[in-house]
């Protein structure tokens, strides 16, 4: 049996023209194509030699719908219906999808979800790179747990580091490539609670590019490495107690710090020495779509790995499209597609820069969003405007936006949760009628005041859906969006990648990158 299935699978790829014509069907396009894309994948072969480098790229937030979202969107911004549409990771020939729960969430944060990246077990919500042993919060338990980070292991090995994120690097998925907490929340000093010895976050990063463990940060930040006394480039106060100039700790006498894009361009990447710090923002960079005065995340990317590269023994760079959650979070559709797509632009770009032979690329999300999408949409609807009739008599869209009940039309995307719900809190009802039995499930005994919500959908127009500030419509009222525990995709192509397969727990990253980069066999 087995040398039956082995001779049919060498025989098929000489097999497939004829196959072709042998239906009725071979000369549609559809059909054609599905062939092209079968013999591609006949022709594909597994790299098992070890990984000089590994990049990790992580569109924060950035679950299947999202993702879905910035393909339809980029394929319409370049004139296509949009769903055909192919990102640059989506070419990638190997393909998991990955378990974001926490051992304590249902639904998980960044912070856990970042470090079972960077260190290879899962943890509970809130906090970064200790095991599950520890409870969030507990500085005691958490000084005496004791986890590596992958930096420090290719480190250890000569490798060097580096970290680009359009978020605060002190944030906790930039924050996960170097430093453990038992709460995400103590970026800077002020932050960690009277009696903690733990160090804070800023102040670790410190320490790691002092002890040369990472090399290489392009992030926001500022504000945590300046002490509260001094202005940054834009004229913002830093918000360290301490005095520290965490900064001027980091640079010393040979390293380089920028703040502008101007700054940045001037950067030699190709003979600069010692640490370098770009921090463009006090606190996170701006988004994509109000980018003014600091580099693009491909910008940062291409910078880092043109530095990094010089290392004879390779590099681990995590590049992290951070605001890609932030307008999840404000339900802001259009701004978070405007990220996503320049996440895409800068994996295009690493992809181009490095050898499939030598770097084992990831792309992935920590975690997903209450995204979702309406029917029934005719092909060619704007991913952020109308859901317009699909068209019987051709293929795109009839140009006439489909009603609800309620007789109103809708957008094609939305949110099950966030500050664009349709329910509206009735603040001038009388005390009497939001003083009302609440189910002792819910843990509030009954006749507790509580708001009393009431709405129904407003009319939107094309024109208010599609502008770049529009809220998309939501059901359950929240101050922010919500994530969701729901399943994330990886892309991978290079060394080992192939075993990125089926369902995987997301600690299982860690494992395959390390096995690429420290364990595999050199060819």
């Amino acid at each position: 049996m087995k040398l039956r299935v082995t001779l049919a699978v060498l025989g098929m790829t000489a097999s497939v023209a004829s196959a072709q014509e042998a239906v009725p069907q071979a000369s549609n396009q559809w059909f054609a194509d599905a062939q092209a894309k079968l013999e591609e994948m006949l022709q594909r072969e597994q790299i098992t030699g070890r990984a000089r480098n590994v990049i990790l790229f992580v569109a924060d937030g950035n679950g299947v719908a999202t993702n879905y979202a910035t393909r339809v969107f980029t394929g319409q911004q370049d004139g296509g219906y949009g769903d055909e549409y192919v990102q640059p990771h989506e070419d990638f020939p190997y393909l998991a999808l990955v378990k974001t729960y926490t051992t304590n969430g249902l639904t998980p944060d960044s912070a856990p979800t970042a470090a079972a990246f960077n260190s290879g077990v899962k943890a509970k919500n809130d906090v970064i790179n200790v095991t599950d042993a520890v409870n969030v919060g507990d500085c005691a338990a958490g000084a005496e747990d004791e986890v590596a980070l992958l930096s420090e292991i290719v480190s250890d090995a000569g490798k060097s580091v580096g970290i680009v994120s359009t978020a605060r690097i002190t944030h906790a998925t930039g924050a996960a490539v170097y430093a453990r907490t038992v709460s995400r929340d103590y970026e800077d000093d002020t932050l960690v609670p009277e009696g903690c010895d733990q160090p804070d976050i800023a102040a670790q990063l410190a320490s790691q590019m002092n002890d040369g463990v990472i090399d290489v940060v392009f992030s926001g930040g500022r504000r945590h490495f300046l002490p509260d006394g001094e202005t940054d480039a834009e004229g913002e106060a830093g918000s360290r107690g301490d005095g520290r100039n965490l900064i001027e700790e980091i640079t010393g006498e040979d390293g380089t710090y920028v703040q502008t894009q101007e700054e940045f361009q001037e950067i030699d990447t190709s003979g600069v020495e010692g640490p370098i710090l770009g921090l463009f923002e006090g606190s996170h960079m701006l988004y994509e779509a109000d980018r003014a005065n600091e580099p693009s995340l491909a910008e940062m990317t291409e910078a880092a790995i043109e530095v990094l590269s010089r290392d004879e023994d390779g590099y681990y760079l995590m590049v992290e499209g951070g605001r890609v959650d932030h307008a999840n979070h404000a339900g802001n559709l259009a701004r978070t597609v405007r990220d996503g797509r320049a996440f895409a632009e800068a994996i295009a770009l690493a992809d181009e820069m490095t050898e499939d032979s030598e770097t084992l690329i990831v792309v992935t999300a920590d975690h997903d969003h209450a995204l979702q999408f309406n029917g029934y949409c005719g092909r060619g609807s704007d991913i952020l405007g109308l859901c317009m009739g699909v068209n019987p008599d051709g293929i795109e869209h009839t140009g006439e936006p489909n009603l609800a009940s309620d007789e109103l039309p809708y957008t094609v995307a939305g949110y099950l949760n966030g500050v664009g719900s349709v329910l509206i809190e009735q603040v001038e009802v009388d005390d009497a009628d939001i003083s009302q039995p609440v189910d002792p499930d819910t843990g509030a005994a009954a006749g507790d005041p509580r708001p009393l919500y009431q709405g129904s959908r407003p009319m939107v127009t094309q024109e208010e859906a599609t502008d770049l500030d529009y809220i998309q419509q939501a059901l359950i009222p929240m101050p922010s969006e919500t994530h969701s525990g729901t399943d994330v995709a990886l892309y991978a192509k290079g060394p080992w990648a192939h075993l990125f397969d089926g369902t995987i727990e997301q600690n299982v990253i860690f494992h395959v990158m390390r096995y690429a980069t420290m364990e595999a066999e050199e060819e």
